[in-house]
């Protein structure tokens, strides 16, 4: 497979690149700038591409002419997309359509990256065939981004994931990283409490997008972890591993902290689905503690 990712100087963009790598994948990674990846390998390469800018993703593939793509680039900040919607507009919504019609003229496969926010949060453990609500504008461009996916003439694959962590790349820090540093620091940290998710170990994300190519299935699939917490639980217990003092992580709820952006408050995704085609088994978050913090 020759591979084209998009947003690969992001965070589970790293981890996809490993994989995939390890896989004995040819992988074109792309992203705004230098690439800030330390993949050394004789079947890696990286491009700087806006893949907003249609004359230059045009080239890059008619360079590359590559058999699949992975759409993970993104404005993935809600209060960013809530606060400048123009500009969210057409980084997930317009760069999505520009992508896939360069893709269909190679036929290429076509992985687009979403995000359990594209659900209302009041029942949680979505699946694959319920109806998408956003509450916030993030969502949204996401639920029309995906829209355009499933009109893909060719094979077309959506991955919906949930509240990623893992070891820190390029000091892209997430939920377990941050309760680090501030319990390091004796600083107190806010978390929220009235939230529900099922976090995702970067690891297994990766894993699963290999095996989705590998297998060659088709459709839309939910990939994240099966232990059901509320931030301020992942927070606890990200202290308590660390052996800090998680007196300092308090309990917050949405009405005591405003944001630009509405949050859902209980998601989480059922991934039964991934299991049975895939034959995906998640880490527990507690392992995956380790193999962040370990």
């Amino acid at each position: 497979m020759k591979i084209l990712i998009t947003g690969a100087n992001g965070f589970l963009s790293y981890y996809m690149v490993d994989q995939l790598l390890n896989n004995n994948h040819t992988v074109i990674a792309t992203g705004k700038g230098e690439s800030r990846l330390p993949f050394i390998h004789p079947h890696f390469m990286y491009e700087e591409l806006d893949f907003t800018n249609a004359g230059a993703v045009a080239a890059i593939f008619a360079k590359h002419q590559p058999t699949h793509i992975i759409h993970a680039g993104a404005i993935s900040k809600p209060d960013e997309c809530e606060l400048n919607k123009p500009v969210a507009d057409k980084v997930n919504i317009e760069g999505t359509a520009i992508l896939l019609a360069a893709a269909k003229d190679y036929a290429a496969v076509f992985l687009f990256c979403s995000t359990d926010f594209i659900f209302d949060g009041i029942k949680g453990m979505y699946n694959e065939e319920d109806t998408p609500a956003p509450v916030n504008y993030y969502g949204e461009t996401k639920v029309k981004a995906e829209a355009l996916v499933q009109q893909y003439p060719h094979h077309w694959n959506i991955v919906r994931t949930v509240l990623n962590y893992g070891k820190p790349f390029n000091k892209r820090n997430n939920i377990l990283t941050i309760v680090q540093e501030k319990l390091e620091k004796g600083e107190a940290y806010e978390v929220f409490h009235d939230q529900v998710r099922t976090p995702t170990y970067a690891g297994d994300f990766a894993w699963a997008i290999n095996a989705m190519l590998e297998k060659n299935v088709n459709g839309i699939y939910n990939i994240c972890g099966e232990d059901v917490l509320t931030p301020y639980e992942m927070a606890v217990a990200t202290g308590a591993f660390l052996q800090l003092d998680t007196s300092l992580i308090k309990k917050i709820t949405a009405k005591d902290f405003v944001q630009a952006a509405k949050r859902p408050l209980k998601t989480g995704l059922d991934i039964t689905k991934a299991k049975r085609d895939l034959g995906y088994q998640p880490v527990s978050f507690n392992e995956g503690l380790k193999k962040t913090l370990g």
